[in-house]
């Protein structure tokens, strides 16, 4: 049970890490330009790759942080 849960964790991990952009940037198109209806569940969605493409902002440009597979580290000036 615990491989299944850590391996549902990293799928989750690469599907956003690859599908944040697409989703923030593609969804508003949807909606707004192609006229495709409402979805709750898009929408949570949406919010989550928001959340995560803000994270990714505030992380390396004010933070200065860069993430590697090592770890994060915060350059000192």
């Amino acid at each position: 049970m615990k491989r299944t849960l850590l391996d549902l964790y990293g799928a989750w991990i690469l599907f956003f890490h690859y599908a944040k952009w697409p989703i923030v940037i593609g969804l508003p198109v949807l909606y707004l330009e192609m006229g495709y209806q409402r979805n709750l569940v898009m929408d949570i969605i949406w919010v989550y790759c928001l959340y995560l493409v803000l994270e990714g902002f505030y992380r390396r440009y004010i933070l200065k942080q860069k993430c590697t597979s090592k770890g994060c580290d915060t350059k000192k000036k």
